[in-house]
């Protein structure tokens, strides 16, 4: 099942934690991975999830993302999640880490190529595939299917069952099945 909205944005959020999660019971799927910049989209998914069973991992930045010294994720937003048993996991995105770093000194790197490679996807399947891949080298997930969450800007449009990897083993990593996806991004 493949559903697609028509314009991408925060405004399908809702939807997309809800198919998810329909998605995961359905097959049986243990782990659902939320990208969340400030919180909101986490904090909807550890409350949607909650007595479900699902084990819920929420992807945020690193620390001076933006600007030196800050954390964009809310931390009493996280205290919430936390308290719903989900996990919240601050880490280096895979796909920009080094790769802005060399951009910046005026060389092309493999990431940003394949950052702009899965971008032709949409910037949604660019997230998903890098949070599963952060939150597999965290060891917060397992090297199985699990679904993943993201979007375009702020909240969540897109979401696929894939089955994770580690960074190291990067083309591992396998989408199988786009459960929503904006057709316009």
């Amino acid at each position: 099942m493949t559903m697609y909205f028509e314009k991408a944005g925060k405004e399908n959020t809702e939807r997309t934690l809800q198919i998810a999660k329909e998605e995961a019971l359905k097959r049986g799927i243990s782990h659902i991975v939320v990208a969340s910049t400030f919180g909101d989209t986490g904090l909807a998914a550890a409350w949607m999830l909650k007595g479900t069973g699902i084990k819920l991992v929420v992807v945020t930045h690193n620390t001076g993302i933006r600007e030196p010294d800050l954390q964009t994720f809310d931390p009493e937003i996280k205290k919430k999640i936390e308290s719903m048993d989900g996990k919240v996991h601050t880490g280096t995105m895979v796909l920009r880490g080094l790769g802005t770093a060399l951009k910046e000194r005026g060389s092309q790197s493999y990431e940003q190529t394949v950052a702009d490679t899965l971008r032709i996807f949409g910037q949604g399947t660019k997230v998903v595939v890098e949070i599963v891949a952060m939150s597999a080298d965290a060891g917060l997930i397992p090297f199985s299917d699990v679904i993943a969450v993201a979007g375009t800007g702020r909240g969540a449009d897109t979401a696929a069952v894939i089955k994770a990897s580690s960074s190291n083993k990067f083309f591992d990593i396998k989408l199988r099945e786009y459960l929503v996806k904006p057709l316009d991004f």
